[in-house]
């Protein structure tokens, strides 16, 4: 993404939820941007400050572990870069809980030499297939990332049991996994943040 004339936003309300009060301060910007896909927009969603805020990370790996337990999940991973934060976050959440998760990432070329893996994380000799994976990711738009590793994920056996993002910008994601019947779920629309700027 690259962005041009970014605006400073002027926050209308607060909100009494502290994970979105975090992406809309560190996260959310407004401005002519080109997005990763070449679309031009008028927002951006930069999520890394966001991910790597101690609360945020926090705050983000609770609701995600959450709703992997909801699928019975037992391996949470996604495309790089996006994914990783998000996964290493929640795999340190679940030590102490009673559904501990495994992480992977999904590159998104395999490797050239050694193994040539293109699904990295995971201990020797295990592989995912016959798990249920959760794929996450930070900003779904097309959803073309999430489902990049929902691929790599389906060649190694794997049951993709839901794609989750932090924030859908709303702009045909939910619509292409729908299309290939995976389970969607997004913490919060990039409608919530717009409507805090109008």
């Amino acid at each position: 993404m690259t962005a041009t004339a970014l605006l400073p936003r002027a926050n209308t309300r607060e909100s009494h939820d502290p994970l979105e009060e975090i992406i809309f301060r560190k996260a959310f910007g407004r401005g002519r941007v080109t997005l990763s896909s070449g679309k031009e927009s008028t927002f951006y969603f930069d999520m890394k400050p966001a991910m790597l805020d101690p609360e945020g990370a926090y705050l983000i790996a609770e609701r995600i572990l959450r709703e992997a337990r909801l699928v019975g999940g037992e391996f949470v991973g996604g495309l790089e870069m996006g994914a990783v934060p998000i996964t290493g976050a929640v795999c340190q959440h679940s030590y102490k809980t009673d559904h501990p998760v495994q992480g992977f990432f999904v590159r998104k070329k395999p490797k050239e030499h050694g193994a040539k893996k293109q699904v990295e994380g995971l201990p020797k000799g295990q592989s995912l297939s016959g798990k249920r994976v959760v794929i996450v990711d930070d900003v779904t738009t097309s959803g073309a990332s999430a489902l990049l590793a929902v691929e790599a994920c389906r060649a190694e056996g794997a049951e993709v049991a839901l794609v989750v993002a932090i924030v859908d910008r709303e702009e045909g994601a939910s619509e292409a996994f729908a299309e290939q019947e995976i389970p969607f779920k997004s913490l919060y629309q990039a409608s919530t943040f717009l409507s805090r700027n109008d």
